[in-house]
């Protein structure tokens, strides 16, 4: 209740635009990952150049020394097309469901030292001590607290004492948000008859809070919002060191 009038104190404006969404799609199926990315690659890049000057900010912010970089979700390597020009000798690990979205990155640098793999990238294999830095961009908000915490220790493990972790993802605006998103989710996973442990399209984002408080609990040092671009108030950009 306000203090003022005595009336409850009104809700965030995202809130109300969430509901509404929730109730406009409440129908539809939930997809595969796999499926949908490889249903939509034809207009993927189209869709995502709606991020182009956060893609151009991750790549200025990755240390000038980064030889070996990871790629989580790295899709058709939209941020990668700003990364490499900077780093002409840039050795890439590139993991991505999609084999449609792998070929198209492919195409686009041939020549360029890219090991893609195609899998799911909270299964496979990162490995230990073997990147100076990863970057993530709009993919882990398909993900729960405890399934991010766990990739996040993964890809801890996977740098070098030292190693620079970049994180670009969509938020949730509220807590409201978070927790209607999680539980909607969970309500289309019972009505379609999908496991909890299926990778679905569906989005659960954080609140910028639970984001820091997952690279903590991963065992990241120095976890800091870096920002939110100006026009944006939905996408934020993370760091933090192993």
């Amino acid at each position: 209740m306000s203090a003022a009038d005595g009336h409850a104190p009104a809700a965030h404006p995202e809130e109300a635009a969430y509901r509404a969404w929730l109730a406009a799609t409440r129908d539809e199926p939930l997809e595969s990952m796999a499926g949908f990315f490889d249903a939509h690659a034809g207009g993927y890049e189209a869709h995502m150049a709606r991020w182009a000057r956060h893609y151009a900010w991750m790549a200025a912010l990755l240390p000038p020394d980064t030889a070996e970089l990871l790629d989580v979700g790295c899709g058709s390597g939209l941020e990668l097309d700003y990364i490499l020009p900077r780093f002409p000798r840039l050795r890439v690990t590139g993991v991505d469901l999609s084999a449609q979205l792998l070929r198209r990155l492919r195409e686009k640098h041939p020549g360029r030292a890219l090991t893609l793999v195609q899998a799911d990238y909270t299964r496979f294999d990162l490995g230990r001590d073997r990147f100076d830095a990863a970057v993530a961009f709009e993919t882990l908000h398909h993900l729960t607290y405890a399934q991010k915490t766990a990739l996040l220790a993964r890809i801890r493990q996977s740098l070098r004492p030292g190693g620079c972790f970049l994180c670009c993802d969509y938020i949730a605006a509220t807590q409201t948000i978070e927790e209607l998103a999680l539980a909607e989710c969970a309500r289309r996973r019972r009505r379609d008859g999908i496991a909890d442990g299926a990778f679905v399209h569906f989005d659960i984002p954080l609140t910028a809070a639970h984001e820091l408080q997952a690279l903590q609990s991963a065992g990241f040092r120095d976890a800091a919002l870096v920002g939110l671009l100006d026009g944006d108030a939905n996408t934020a950009l993370f760091r933090a060191r192993r």
